[in-house]
C-alpha cells in the first residue's frame, strides 16, 4: 500500500485505486450481510424495510464522517441514499414491499 503521495506514475496510482476499490466492494459486501439479517430481525418484529426516521438518521451519521474526514457530505450523501435505497429494496425481497 502506497500513500497518495508515493505515487511515482499512473500505473502506481491505478493499482492503489484498484486496491481502494476492493475494499470498498468488500465493505458493501459485509453492509449487505447486516441488512440481511436486518431483514428477518424485522420481520420478526413485524417491521418494514423503509424506517424513514432511521433512513435520516443514517444520512446525517454520513454527512458528519464524511466532512469529519474531509469529503464532500453532500456527495457523500447522495451515495449513501442510493445505497440505502439498494439495501431497502434488498430488505424488501424477504419481507415484502410495504
Amino acid at each position: 500500500m502506497k500513500r497518495p503521495s508515493e505515487c511515482e506514475n499512473m500505473q502506481e496510482i491505478r493499482l492503489e485505486i484498484d486496491r481502494v476499490d476492493r475494499a470498498l466492494v468488500l465493505l458493501l459486501v459485509e453492509r449487505a450481510g447486516y441488512i440481511d439479517r436486518a431483514a428477518q430481525v424485522k420481520g420478526a418484529f413485524g417491521l418494514p424495510a423503509r424506517i424513514d426516521d432511521r433512513v435520516e438518521q443514517v444520512v446525517q451519521n454520513v454527512r458528519r464522517f464524511a466532512e469529519i474526514e474531509g469529503l464532500d457530505p453532500t456527495l457523500a450523501e447522495s451515495l449513501w441514499r442510493q445505497v440505502i435505497d439498494w439495501s431497502i429494496a434488498r430488505e424488501e425481497v424477504t419481507l415484502g414491499a410495504d
